[in-house]
């Protein structure tokens, strides 16, 4: 079966509501393994695939996950709009645990994962300047006012490498560059969907405050990766609201992340490593066939 709607998340997104005809499936990719199966069904006729970034069971740190080969899984499906879910820390007072934010920009602080599908024999240079999607976060946005869900839209994702979470003094340092909230997971995922062409967008759901402050406690491991049981239920009717709402989808993405690619690849063609260029056969192969 092929998906429309790509899902990223942990553990308990998985039990969303007014999923049909699931099945998990293991999706083979050239760049290794995924994380895990993934779970195909649909809701109201939307075709939706959703991928346990850590594996069931949570098996998987932030930077032993295989972000190209749960991207790449994806693209295969035929996805083609990603929502992605994170437990994040918040940098904000006024976020509190339990809070949704849809987020709009990132930093990204991860330094040991590899961040691109193209090297050496194959170079693409895509625009991150607008690193998600617009649409899916308009989509999202009226999915949450339609079941009453407090969301807020826009904010800036500071991703850390972890495992650790970070100190006093770095959370200091993300709220005085205007970080909102502090995640390890969607980075470098946002910048390997853009390059697969993928329409994407992260919500961010606030597990505990930051700790710049001396006054504020320590963050616990479960704190910073674990969804709380309702915060998982929210995400799940989320998507039960927001899938029939995407699979109206436009010809063209708006935002042009269909096409992010097109003016991207800058090795001439006789240069090209056909290894390389092979491995990309579902990522970039509407344009490396031209």
């Amino acid at each position: 079966m092929k998906a429309a709607i790509g899902i990223i998340g942990g553990g308990g997104v998985e039990n969303i509501d007014g999923l049909q005809d699931k099945s998990w499936e293991r999706v083979l990719s050239p760049w290794g393994l995924a994380s895990d199966e993934l779970l195909l069904g649909t809701i109201d006729g939307a075709r939706v695939a959703f991928l346990p970034r850590h594996e069931r069971g949570y098996r998987h740190t932030p930077s032993s996950i295989n972000y190209q080969a749960n991207i790449d899984a994806l693209k295969r499906l035929g996805v083609t709009d990603v929502i992605s879910f994170s437990a994040v820390i918040s940098l904000r007072d006024d976020l509190q645990p339990g809070q949704f934010v849809i987020v709009d920009q990132f930093i990204d602080r991860t330094h040991n994962r590899p961040a691109s599908f193209f090297g050496s024999g194959c170079v693409a240079h895509v625009s991150m300047a607008e690193p998600v999607c617009s649409r899916l976060g308009d989509a999202l946005e009226r999915a949450a006012a339609k079941i009453g869900m407090s969301v807020v839209r826009g904010g800036t994702y500071v991703a850390v490498e972890g495992p650790q979470s970070p100190t006093r003094a770095e959370c200091a340092l993300y709220h005085s560059w205007g970080g909102t909230v502090v995640g390890m997971t969607n980075m470098p995922e946002a910048k390997l969907a853009r390059e697969a062409e993928i329409c994407y967008t992260t919500v961010a759901v606030v597990t505990a405050y930051n700790c710049r402050n001396r006054g504020t406690a320590a963050i616990s491991g479960e704190q910073m990766i674990t969804l709380r049981p309702e915060g998982a239920a929210l995400a799940g009717k989320l998507v039960r609201e927001v899938a029939p709402i995407l699979n109206k989808r436009p010809a063209a993405c708006p935002d042009g992340c269909d096409h992010a690619l097109e003016q991207a690849i800058v090795t001439e063609k006789a240069f090209r490593n056909p290894d390389l260029v092979a491995k990309l056969d579902a990522v970039a192969g509407r344009v490396l066939r031209k």
